[in-house]
């Protein structure tokens, strides 16, 4: 849907015309919408052919019957005019007939058929009132004056059986409910955009940093030079409260009517709805005294503060099972209460209140609990509620995964070329990205399946293609590459499974959520090995097991930025700009603008030292356990206080707690346990700051690249070696892609950045305000490799080289 509000137009197709609700309903997208839409393709060719042949009279097709016949009308409404086009599939003489391919048997009761399908029944109504406003000529040119009516075609898309019911004037009333309800929408929208145009809010700091006077005037000329900004600054630097001060700027001046901010990790999500609620203006009170209260930056809170008002309206996005009411997370719609009739119980469940009120609390809990009362399930709040909020705050997938993304972008009203897109943390997305289109399939779960398909007696060729499947699954032996005939073979079986699984009516309810999940996976698997764009790995890592493993998103990430208005893609590991444009598929014609934030308070802010005593490669570490744990011991006898020491793995720093236990030490080192929440996660880092010598924290992990509680408190850290990616068949296929360009090259590509990432995330976390400084030690000889140290950030490439014992004491001595 498009609409102008300042002409108070709205242009769209009759499908999404027909299928427009407020509250609950189904998605539509992913793969297996997509293999449903082929389906539908061929049964409309086959009754296109059963239809010639009925009216082909002396070897010609009647002059009066045809097909895919455009139809286009204006209709006016609530003081809106609606543009709305499509394609009839077949007129016959003065009856315009819809064809529409289902699961269920037919023939079926026809109340249950209009209960089932009422967007079916409006799309072929809206054709039949468009006609007869817009276009009379159609069924004149060929017919008698006979008035003009409407037929729905039902057909089963496992046997091709057809039923056909005809529309009644009722139906046809519907269009006019239909165009009240996209009237209230729209009256909504424009409420929206006057209160955008009079947006107030606060500036991100009350007092600017060294290097953040001119940022808002540089991404202004960034974004005027491009629509796609790469966006670097430190950790600390104050990137979320900018860039969202620049967001809102862009709202209000109408550049933009949405803003999509995401984010990989719940912590960066905390943080924007935070500063959003910081930035909110003060509304009037009557309260003597009142001020607003202080939110802490580690609460999960997204309601609105008392007494103030959200500059712009936003919701926080969290995933579906955070949602759940049920004692189990499932969501097969037959087989869960608040799933099913949801849409009927919406209207009078007084949940509107979430969208109509900007200043109802909208908090995971609020919601649950609303949720519950109305017996509706939360996460459909959410998703009615987003349409009608300026600011969507949320994780990659639901931009960048296939299975996820229907969530922003089937959310009426919504266009991607009238939305700023932010993505902070953005050198994790090209991995998120991947791994989103990436999939897993085990002989236990075939087998599983089998064995409940075959209890609930499903159609005969579905289950033989599951056993078929299965003993494929059960044959695999392990492996790094499948050969080509047994790709071929799965491709094969996998695209028959897709056509099974939506041509054949089950019931999911009683399958179960378990076994409906695998079974909707054929759909994803046959679309991953048909994807000519995806790079791609089918292996198998253990016997039983395959891996469909995407190599490179690239081409997906591009085309996805491209589609939007804007984005800014931020984070404080962005260089090499060049590979980093490469991962995300951004093209010399893309016309990208890298901006770097002048940060001149972290001039001189890092001591760093190269300790080349030391060879921490896979084969040479173990030789040199005993230099690392003694090394340790002298960082915090300098320290004076605990100290933080990165290691590559959790088996490294488990090896080095070994040495020092070995060596009879009194330190008192601890490892960083494998916490799930950002909650555990610091109290941990707070407790051990205080009561132990040395953190040992693993690279790339949470604790070193999301808990920014290290800064100005430890003094003193230690890299040991460059974390560089595991060797394994995905990172040799990788390798191999890139073989072109020459194997430093592709080496260069696949291990040494991401690996150097990781470490510059790590140290730049340890100073993160003016006045904060910090002594590091880069525990590996090849960190004085030029082929590294290119990599590390521009504050920590140059150090201290130490050879010996007497050189690291003489380091650690300096002030």
């Amino acid at each position: 849907m498009q609409f102008s509000l300042d002409q108070r137009t709205a242009t769209l197709s009759v499908g999404e015309f027909s299928d427009f609700s407020i509250g609950p309903r189904e998605g539509r997208g992913g793969a297996q919408g997509l293999w449903r839409a082929q389906l539908g393709q061929h049964w409309h060719q086959e009754l296109r052919a059963r239809t010639e042949t009925e009216f082909t009279v002396g070897g010609a097709l009647r002059p009066d019957v045809l097909f895919e016949i455009p139809i286009e009308g204006r209709l006016m409404r609530g003081g809106w005019t609606f543009l709305l086009g499509g394609r009839i599939d077949q007129v016959v003489g003065t009856t315009l007939r819809e064809i529409k391919s289902v699961t269920r048997a037919l023939p079926a009761p026809e109340d249950e058929l209009r209960a089932d399908y009422p967007a079916y029944f409006l799309q072929l109504a809206t054709y039949v009132v468009l006609s007869r406003a817009s276009i009379p000529s159609l069924v004149a040119r060929h017919s008698s004056l006979s008035p003009l009516r409407g037929e729905l075609v039902f057909v089963e898309t496992s046997s091709g059986l057809a039923q056909t019911v005809a529309l009644t004037p009722f139906d046809e009333a519907l269009v006019l409910h239909q165009l009240d309800a996209i009237v209230g929408f729209l009256n909504q929208r424009l409420r929206a955009t006057e209160r955008r145009r009079a947006l107030t809010f606060r500036p991100a700091f009350t007092e600017l940093r060294p290097g953040q006077e001119t940022i808002q005037a540089d991404l202004a000329a960034a974004f005027a030079r491009s629509p796609i900004v790469l966006f670097e600054a430190p950790t600390g630097y104050g990137k979320t409260g900018c860039t969202l001060e620049f967001a809102l700027t862009q709202l209000r001046s109408g550049r933009c009517s949405r803003l999509i901010w995401l984010t990989g990790k719940s912590t960066g999500q905390i943080q924007v709805v935070h500063t959003l609620q910081q930035m909110a203006a003060p509304i009037q009170s009557n309260l003597i005294g009142y001020s607003a209260p202080h939110v802490p930056s580690g609460r999960a809170e997204t309601g609105n503060l008392l007494g103030y008002s959200a500059p712009a309206s936003y919701w926080q996005v969290r995933n579906k099972s955070e949602h759940c009411v049920n004692t189990n997370f499932h969501c097969v719609r037959d087989a869960c209460s608040y799933l099913a009739g949801g849409a009927e119980r919406w209207p009078q469940s007084g949940l509107a209140k979430f969208y109509l009120d900007e200043h109802q609390p909208h908090d995971l809990d609020t919601l649950r609990e609303a949720g519950r009362h109305a017996h509706i399930c939360p996460y459909e709040i959410t998703r009615t509620a987003l349409a009608f909020n300026d600011v969507w705050v949320g994780d990659y997938n639901y931009v960048f995964a296939p299975d996820n993304r229907g969530l922003f972008f089937e959310q009426p009203g919504f266009d991607a070329k009238d939305t700023l897109l932010v993505i902070d943390e953005a050198h994790n997305l090209p991995a998120r990205v991947a791994d989103a289109y990436s999939h897993t399939a085990n002989v236990d779960a075939a087998h599983a399946l089998l064995a409940e398909l075959d209890h609930l007696q499903a159609p005969a060729p579905l289950t033989l293609a599951v056993d078929e499947w299965t003993r494929l699954l059960g044959a695999l032996c392990p492996t790094e590459s499948l050969e080509p005939a047994v790709e071929a073979d799965i491709a094969e079986l996998l695209a028959r499974l897709a056509n099974l699984v939506t041509t054949h009516p089950l019931d999911y309810a009683a399958l179960g959520p378990h076994h409906s999940e695998t079974l909707w996976q054929f759909a994803a698997l046959a679309e991953f090995v048909a994807d000519t764009k995806l790079k791609k790995l089918l292996w198998s890592p253990r016997g039983g097991e395959l891996r469909f493993t995407c190599l490179d998103a690239a081409p997906m990430i591009g085309e996805t930025l491209r589609s939007f208005g804007g984005a800014i893609l931020m984070s404080a590991t962005l260089q090499p700009f060049a590979n980093f444009k490469e991962t995300c598929g951004l093209e010399t014609g893309d016309g990208v603008t890298t901006l770097s934030a002048p940060t001149p308070w972290r001039a001189g802010c890092y001591d760093v030292g190269i300790d080349v005593r030391v060879d921490t490669t896979f084969r040479q570490r173990g030789n040199h356990y005993g230099t690392t744990a003694s090394t340790v011991e002298a960082l915090h006898a300098a320290s004076g206080k605990a100290v933080a020491v990165f290691f590559p793995s959790y088996a490294y720093a488990e090896s080095v707690l070994r040495a020092l236990e070995h060596d009879g030490s009194v330190l008192r080192a601890s490892l960083q346990p494998r916490l799930p929440g950002l909650a555990a996660q610091a109290a941990w880092v707070e407790e051990n700051l205080a009561l132990t010598d040395a953190l040992f924290l693993v690279l790339g992990s949470s604790f070193a690249e999301s808990i920014d509680l290290l800064g100005g408190r430890v003094s003193h850290a230690m890299v040991v070696g460059p974390a560089l990616p595991e060797v394994n068949a995905v990172q040799k296929a990788r390798l191999n892609a890139l073989a072109g360009f020459g194997r430093d090259a592709a080496f260069r590509s696949i291990y040494q950045i991401p690996g150097l990432q990781k470490v510059n995330q790590a140290i730049g976390r340890l100073v993160r305000a003016p006045g904060q400084h910090a002594k590091v030690l880069l525990h590996c000889r090849r960190f004085a490799d030029p082929g590294y140290a290119s990599l590390l950030a521009r504050d920590y490439q140059f150090g201290r080289e130490i050879a010996s014992t007497a050189d690291l004491r003489e380091w650690l001595a300096t002030p």
